[in-house]
């Protein structure tokens, strides 16, 4: 086995640790002070390539994650009764070993689902975790991006090519910026969020558009505030889109040089009634035709931000595919200030051709409700149906990664239900989680700041950042790091044996050019072992792994092998950022070598791709190398919009909309499960307008009992005037127990009051943002 890289557990006080924050996508560089084991300062990291010392407030208080007080030490071992007891980690590898082997010589595996993988920050333990799923044959995986970003990637594939051509908007220096469905201020999305909202503010030449319901922080610093109804917003981007071409607002000569299908896709649009969906969406038509002229009139970019408010409510793939087509018309995708593709050090999902350069992939479904798997992954909803049926394909068993399905998923209840129902439940995390409770066994991971550890949620342009994180503590005792778990895992399901790795083992004594020689030679040799080279990586290659400065770095040697696929998609780009300089690395007939000592090397993180805006163009992976505007799949949809029921409409018994999962100054995800974190809003009130407040009969700090068809709960109220009449919000975050008890919460599970049933009926992804539900007083 690898060894375990450790650093000084007790470091000098005075000493500032470069690593990230994680408790978003966008990962900010940060520099920790410590106290022993306690995290005692945290500070922006001015040498971060990204983030260039910018953070946000929650990040100063990431002990409470590092030291949280529940964290697991131990593996653990469900009893009869359902209790738990520890035990020691070889029994915990041989019997988890054995149980998942049943399964497999049962039933095979393909009845066995992996969910996970990481969360914000950590993604190195997923890539490992590859090993084992390929160890087990396992075939069918998801984790939350198919519960908000499927639908979207698919649209990617069907305009650009294939799944991984991904849009990224260059806020930094649009003209025009538009955030819809999404609140930058507390979600950010982008390097420096905050920094460049205030920036955009502040300057009389460029525009902010804000598309929200809710008067938002980001929504509060518009130009242009579109209100729209909840689940308004499809009516809205075809309104939109039909005065950009009635109004000759789009760039015809873009669109003929480098698109295909305007023609048809503008005869699909022509019955649009602009002043009807107006109303339909419940906005101005003349604020709707003025964001359109700003949009259509812009000569320095725009960018479009469209996020969870769209894409998690009604017609949410139908809604990425409308937004996407406001940038297109308007020719801002290639250019400075625009929409663009941008690099990726690996691939977060299996991608999905769009009738590319190598044509249309055959459907592929979940077993049971014969779903599609939208970029390779089963919709969130519909893991539960895949499991309580008496289906002979239903999934037996469950290996759940460093993720909370419970908790984070829609209807808690039935997913407990489906956890329950399975022959085997095996949880990898650092805490006894509301699924972990259902497991059969939890093995217990060190924390992210006590292994190497990355995100490769890498999506900028036309600079693109990746940072290799080093461990900033010693795993806590009795803990170990995914990819130790996963490399003893995959030897005890015989995936490979000493003999295998021998030749390995020597050749990367003797250096990496022959250790990459002896690697193609065994690729060649046993393709079937390709698929396990992370956790052979690290058994072999790891060992000799160690920073210029002496820090050991087994657990970085999967960077290793992406590192050497990255250099093979993106050979220019990296070059353009410096990487490969023979001058500096000494590498430049190896790229991949190159990229990776730079990686590895740099504990601030590195820009590892530098694109010119033209790159965009180049990077489409369609049959004749332009844009296709036109998505036959969804034209059904977008036609049956003149004959949907207005959201003015209501339901006579659940007359409001609950958005479910409101990020908030006092929210994180769900890592921070110690409550005492937050400074405010320490319940999770429920937002509500002073009309309905009224209305109710509540006023502040009252509380109320909010119901959907689902479930309902009791919550704090706070009145607001940033919720439109008929709308109310709970935070994420909340209701997330305590003492390995579900009854000891502190707020609201939002998951508790939503549906599977209630979700998109392409992608499957849910309506959190759109839950039907009415709110009334408790004594």
């Amino acid at each position: 086995m690898a060894a375990i890289p450790v650093t000084d557990a007790s470091p000098s006080s005075d000493d500032w640790h470069q690593t990230a924050c994680i408790l978003c996508s966008i990962n900010c560089g940060v520099e920790m002070r410590l106290e022993g084991p306690t995290i005692k300062r945290v500070r922006g990291d001015k040498a971060h390539p990204s983030s260039q010392g910018y953070t946000c407030e929650k990040a100063l208080r990431l002990d409470h994650y590092q030291n949280d007080p529940e964290r697991l030490t131990t593996p653990m071992r469900r009893r009869p009764d359902g209790t738990f007891e520890p035990i020691d980690w070889d029994t915990a590898i041989a019997e988890v070993a054995a149980r998942f082997g049943d399964v497999m010589a049962e039933h095979g595996g393909e009845k066995i689902m992996y969910y996970g993988g990481g969360g914000q920050g950590n993604h190195l333990g997923g890539a490992y975790g590859n090993a084992t799923r390929a160890a087990m044959g396992i075939r069918y995986y998801s984790n939350a991006l198919a519960q908000e970003k499927t639908g979207e990637f698919w649209v990617d594939g069907q305009l650009f090519g294939k799944a991984s051509c991904h849009t990224t908007g260059d806020y930094h220096n649009a003209e025009v910026s538009v955030f819809w469905g999404k609140n930058p201020w507390q979600s950010h999305g982008f390097p420096q969020a905050r920094r460049v909202l205030n920036a955009i503010a502040k300057d009389p030449a460029r525009k902010m558009i804000v598309v929200d319901p809710r008067v938002s922080e980001t929504a509060a610093m518009a130009d242009i505030h579109l209100r729209p109804l909840p689940g308004g917003d499809a009516h809205l981007l075809a309104a939109i889109l039909k005065v950009l071409v009635d109004d000759g607002l789009v760039a015809s000569g873009w669109i003929a040089d480098n698109a295909t299908g305007y023609d048809e896709l503008v005869g699909h649009l022509a019955d649009i009634d602009v002043a009807e969906y107006c109303r339909r969406a419940g906005v101005d038509e003349a604020d709707v035709r003025q964001a359109a002229e700003v949009m259509g009139r812009a000569t320095g970019g725009v960018s479009i931000f469209g996020d969870l408010g769209i894409q998690q409510a009604p017609h949410s793939t139908l809604n990425s595919y409308l937004e996407k087509l406001v940038f297109l018309l308007t020719g801002n995708f290639g250019v400075r200030g625009g929409m663009n593709l941008h690099t990726r050090f690996a691939s977060l999902g299996s991608g999905g051709s769009g009738g590319g350069k190598g044509g249309p992939r055959r459907r592929a479904e979940t077993p049971v409700t014969g779903h599609r798997l939208v970029t390779g992954m089963v919709p969130c909803n519909v893991i539960p149906d895949e499991i309580l049926t008496d289906h002979p394909d239903r999934f037996r068993a469950m290996l759940v990664e460093s993720a909370n399905p419970v908790h984070s998923l829609a209807d808690s209840v039935r997913m407990r239900e489906a956890m329950e129902a399975l022959d085997l439940l095996v949880v990898i995390d650092i805490a006894m989680t509301e699924t972990a409770r259902h497991a059969d066994y939890v093995l217990p991971a060190a924390s992210q700041y006590e292994k190497w550890e990355c995100t490769f949620f890498n999506l900028e342009f036309p600079g693109n950042y990746f940072h290799l994180r080093r461990p900033v503590f010693d795993p806590l005792e009795g803990t170990l790091p995914e990819y130790e778990i996963h490399a003893r895992l995959c030897r005890a399901l015989g995936a490979y044996s000493e003999d295998d790795l021998a030749p390995l083992k020597a050749a990367a004594v003797e250096g990496r050019e022959q250790f990459a020689a002896a690697v193609f030679t065994l690729m060649a040799s046993q393709p079937d072992k390709a698929k396990l080279l992370p956790t052979v990586l690290y058994e072999t290659l790891g060992p000799t792994l160690t920073t210029d400065d002496g820090v050991e770095a087994a657990g970085a040697a999967a960077i290793w092998g992406l590192s050497q696929l990255a250099a093979g998609f993106w050979d220019a780009s990296i070059r353009r950022a410096g990487i490969g300089d023979a001058a500096e690395t000494g590498s430049e007939d190896n790229l991949g070598e190159a990229l990776f000592n730079a990686v590895l090397n740099s504990p601030s993180g590195v820009t590892f791709s530098l694109d010119d805006y033209d790159e965009t163009m180049r990077r489409l992976l369609t049959s004749d190398g332009k844009v296709n505007l036109l998505i036959p799949e969804l034209l059904e949809e977008l036609a049956g919009l003149a004959a949907e029921k207005s959201p003015l409409a209501t339901d006579d018994e659940y007359p409001m909309v609950l958005a479910a999962g409101e990020r908030r100054s006092s929210t994180a995800n769900t890592i921070y499960r110690d409550p005492t974190w937050r400074k405010t809003d320490q319940q999770g009130s429920l937002r509500i307008s002073p009309v309905d407040a009224d209305r109710i009969g509540v006023v502040d700090g009252d509380r109320a009992r909010i119901s959907t068809r689902r479930g309902s709960a009791v919550a704090v109220v706070e009145i607001t005037d940033a919720m439109g009449q008929g709308h109310v919000s709970l935070p994420n975050g909340f209701g997330l127990g305590r003492g390995g008890q579900s009854s000891d919460t502190v707020g609201v599970a939002p998951n508790e009051l939503t549906s599977t049933d209630e979700r998109d009926w392409f992608a499957g992804t849910p309506h959190h943002k759109h839950v039907r539900a009415k709110v009334e007083k408790v004594g």
